[in-house]
């Protein structure tokens, strides 16, 4: 290269670092989840010049970042590249080289994903292994991915034509402009940036003709993983003048069951443990650690020797001590979550998150890796934890060969945000849709999971007490009895209201409301809803069309074709 045409090369790249220069593509992702990198590899094979702008140095999200007890319901309601990741898995566990600390015959997946070992396809497995899959997946596409690029979400971050995006800049500067953009994350930061409708928390029941929307100030509906009966809120047991303990609300008596609020459910680590002594990193009491932040943890035990016969569903009892789900993973690992009264989700603690800027949610992931830490080191070592409990914790810890890119001792850097914003779009998923109330006329992947919300807050009652509240784990669904039927997600949900964006697809923060998203909220579903953006987006980029006016039957015969799994297929 001669010195002129260098020289012009160096300035043109740093004139695109400055962001004066907009590099171009076809498509625009924005995100780190799995619909970001399957829309990528979809859009790949349409022939579309495609960019991730991955806000995470990891990509893949709660996939990579120990979700590894897939949470499916129905695993026939899962094709295309949804299905190939999960076959991936099991490709990658056939390979013996990948089993260090455990024996490939001594594995059994259990609860939910009992059985998934054969088929073809495998719905457990290590951080490590689904980061290697989809990374394959990179070098194998030859995906362009952007590292630690997160939009600048002020004023400029997003540039508009009128209801069209021309272009994002990050806060590196960069700026990526394309013809179609996807929202890809969690939190739905570039719809919310791009100015469509969008909402967060809980709907009124009136909203959408709803029965599991809004709040329930009486606790009523919220017997799952909830305290004994008689476990004291107060900073000196029984004395409402001493004041609450952390995290707890005070009673409000004004509240009416139903009504809608800005509250989220609660968020937590996804932990990968083991046993396995050459592998562990025991747990570590955080240098600000308090223990009044596990105050509720230790009277709840002291209710379960008080009343060993009283059963909470899903709470702690005499022979269920454990306040995890520890789902055995491959080589001698867990996805440990959230189960009881008083577990790993920090609840209340994160309402903030869906629209705190990068700062804020810096606080508050700061405060959950605090809490959660410091909530394994008491279940291990705190004198006032049964010795039963102690002993078992004592023989677990987090993992030396996960998360070397996290904060630290084995913790992984992605919060299970289970709830962000929510699209308000063409069309709003709803609570009727779960249940098979309703149809949608333009599927374009299925869901299969029990409308499922975790807490979103913790709760003086009026008689004195300590409830959490939000809980509700509903499968009665086309009138099935004890499961929950697949059902359409229809492509309106997935695109803004045409005043709004013509080139903008949403597939995870998607148009529903709290109760529908609570379903519709898995990996799974949001590898499908992935590509069916990318595949949507593709067929945009080539009609030159808003994102409103690509032909459904041209998706859908491309989806069909391509292996995703839509209602027709279901009913055959």
């Amino acid at each position: 290269m001669n010195t002129a045409i260098k020289t012009m090369a160096c300035a043109v790249a740093a004139a695109m670092a400055l962001g004066s220069v907009a590099e171009e593509f076809d498509l625009v992702i924005y995100g780190s989840s799995p619909a970001a990198i399957s829309a990528a590899v979809q859009a790949g094979r349409m022939g579309v010049n495609a960019v991730v702008v991955s806000p995470e140095t990891r990509i893949g999200g709660l996939t990579t970042g120990g979700l590894g007890q897939t949470d499916i319901g129905n695993k026939s309601a899962f094709g295309g590249i949804a299905l190939e990741f999960y076959r991936d898995v099991a490709v990658y566990y056939a390979d013996r080289s990948h089993w260090k600390w455990q024996q490939p015959e001594e594995y059994f997946p259990d609860g939910q994903c009992a059985g998934s070992k054969s088929g073809g396809s495998m719905w457990t497995f290590a951080p490590s292994a689904a980061l290697a899959i989809l990374e394959g997946w990179e070098r194998r596409d030859g995906l362009d991915i952007r590292r630690g690029e997160f939009l600048d979400r002020g004023g400029q971050g997003v540039k508009k034509d009128g209801a069209r995006i021309v272009a994002i800049t990050t806060l590196s500067g960069r700026r990526y402009a394309g013809k179609v953009f996807v929202d890809a994350t969690y939190e739905g930061d570039l719809m919310a940036a791009a100015g469509v409708s969008h909402t967060f928390g809980r709907e009124s029941n009136s909203v959408y003709g709803e029965t599991l929307n809004g709040n329930a100030p009486d606790a009523c509906g919220s017997r799952h993983h909830n305290f004994h009966s008689g476990v004291s809120p107060y900073v000196v047991e029984g004395d409402r003048g001493s004041g609450l303990l952390p995290g707890v609300e005070p009673y409000n008596a004004a509240e009416k069951p139903g009504d809608g609020d800005g509250r989220v459910q609660a968020y937590c680590f996804r932990m990968c443990l083991t046993d396995v002594p050459e592998n562990r990193i025991p747990f570590k009491k955080p240098e600000n650690y308090d223990e009044r932040m596990y105050e509720l943890l230790f009277r709840e035990y002291a209710a379960v020797a008080k009343n060993p016969d009283e059963r909470v569903p899903g709470c702690l009892d005499g022979k269920n001590f454990v306040p995890f789900i520890m789902s055995r993973m491959p080589d001698g690992k867990t996805d440990s979550n959230n189960r009881t009264a008083f577990s790993s989700d920090f609840i209340g603690q994160n309402y903030a998150w869906p629209i705190a800027s990068y700062k804020g949610r810096a606080r508050i992931f700061k405060a959950h890796l605090d809490y959660q830490r410091g909530l394994m080191w008491t279940l291990a070592n705190h004198p006032r934890i049964p010795e039963r409990v102690r002993e078992y914790f004592s023989k677990w810890g987090t993992c030396c060969d996960e998360f070397a890119d996290g904060p630290g001792d084995g913790w992984q850097s992605q919060l299970y945000v289970r709830e962000g914003r929510r699209l308000v779009g063409e069309m709003v998923m709803t609570e009727g849709h779960c249940r098979g109330e309703k149809t949608v006329s333009r599927p374009v992947a299925m869901a299969a999971y029990t409308m499922d919300s975790h807490h979103v807050r913790r709760v003086e009652t009026a008689d004195g007490f300590v409830r959490n509240e939000g809980n509700f784990e509903d499968m009665r669904g086309a009138g099935l009895k004890g499961s929950m039927a697949p059902y359409g997600i229809d492509y309106g949900a997935i695109v803004p209201k045409r005043g709004e964006c013509v080139n903008l697809l949403v597939p995870v923060c998607l148009s529903a409301s709290h109760v529908a998203f609570g379903s519709i909220r898995m990996e799974p579903v949001f590898f499908a809803l992935g590509q069916a953006a990318g595949t949507a987006a593709a067929i945009a980029v080539r009609g030159d069309a808003a994102v409103q006016d690509v032909s459904y039957e041209e998706l859908k015969g491309r989806l069909v074709a391509d292996g995703q799994v839509l209602p027709d297929a279901m009913r055959k």
